[in-house]
């Protein structure tokens, strides 16, 4: 037989046998990503990741299968962020304040009265002070992708306004389980009780906690004022949140898809910050149409109480704080 019949036929067989790789790859199951987050469907978390979840199907058809488990229903923040980091969980968008406790550089953005406003907080959060973070996070077990908000903080309760230092003495305040913001209400003289968002409305409803400190996105999208007369503008942290995955997800992905993957990220970042944006914009309207009153504080008068505090955060964290300031 001739070699001239030997080469067309060799060129046929790996033809077919490319494009039968070809058809495998494209069967494949598509990679499965769980993202958890403690608030509800509806919320600042909720809006980064049905994001998230859109731009990823858009850029990548097929290749990916998105499940979301809002509400706390694969634990709490801490639960989450350990799920991650072992690897039993693909994603989670959880507040920073409880990735300090895994990443301690992470802390750093939750001392009191540190950013001056949204516009400060995001260019910190996505220039090289953020990407230092998200560094930190790879050498704790977490890939970090982006990082959304879920904004600056405002305190509520039951029990009487709260425009002074002196007016926070005694009320029993939720804080999340974050070191800084214990010693902070502590200062101050509340009596902070950390606890995992999944069982605040019930402690709400209760009365085992006077009160509690979120942004309005998440005092109007979980209606607290069914427990909470009292709303003082505070402003005393802003919140970032991040979007992370496990590394075990990540490098299983080609780079392309890795590329991809953080695209989509970025997409549930913007948003993710777009909801805030309206939630600052309506969200004093609809807290008094349902009946709260809104005071607030004289910045200068906390931060005098939290003078201690301050000199115990520059021991820790030096001159990043000047930094993180002089942006």
């Amino acid at each position: 037989m001739s070699s001239s019949f030997l080469r067309p036929a060799a060129r046929a067989l790996t033809l077919l046998l490319s494009l039968g790789v070809a058809s495998a790859a494209l069967a494949a199951d598509p990679v499965t990503i769980r993202v958890g987050f403690a608030t509800g469907s509806v919320g600042p978390h909720a809006a980064g990741a049905n994001a998230f979840k859109e731009e990823l199907e858009r850029l990548a058809p097929g290749r990916f299968n998105v499940e979301m488990f809002p509400g706390g229903s694969l634990g709490g923040e801490r639960e989450m962020a350990e799920g991650v980091q072992l690897g039993s969980l693909e994603m989670a968008i959880t507040g920073t304040a409880v990735l300090g406790n895994f990443v301690p550089e992470m802390m750093v953005v939750d001392i009191p009265f540190l950013f001056r406003d949204y516009d400060h907080a995001r260019a910190v959060m996505d220039g090289p002070i953020g990407d230092e973070l998200i560094a930190k996070m790879g050498e704790r077990g977490f890939v970090g992708l982006a990082f959304g908000e879920v904004g600056f903080r405002h305190l509520t309760n039951s029990r009487r306004p709260s425009e002074s230092v002196d007016d926070l003495q005694g009320l029993k305040i939720r804080t999340m389980e974050n070191s800084i913001h214990l010693a902070a209400f502590r200062a101050l003289g509340a009596q902070p009780t950390p606890m995992a968002w999944t069982e605040v409305l019930t402690a709400l409803q209760q009365g085992t906690i006077d009160g509690q400190e979120n942004p309005l996105s998440i005092i109007v999208s979980t209606q607290l004022w069914e427990t909470q007369k009292y709303l003082t503008l505070s402003n005393h942290v802003y919140t970032p949140v991040a979007f992370y995955v496990s590394p075990g997800l990540f490098n299983s992905l080609t780079a392309e898809e890795q590329e991809i993957l953080t695209k989509a990220a970025h997409a549930g970042r913007d948003a993710n910050r777009a909801y805030i944006d309206e939630s600052e914009r309506a969200g004093l309207d609809i807290v008094r149409e349902h009946g709260m009153e809104v005071s607030r504080i004289d910045p200068a008068e906390f931060q005098e109480r939290l003078e201690p505090l301050y000199v115990e955060m520059r021991a820790r964290f030096g001159d990043l704080i000047d930094e993180i300031q002089a942006q």
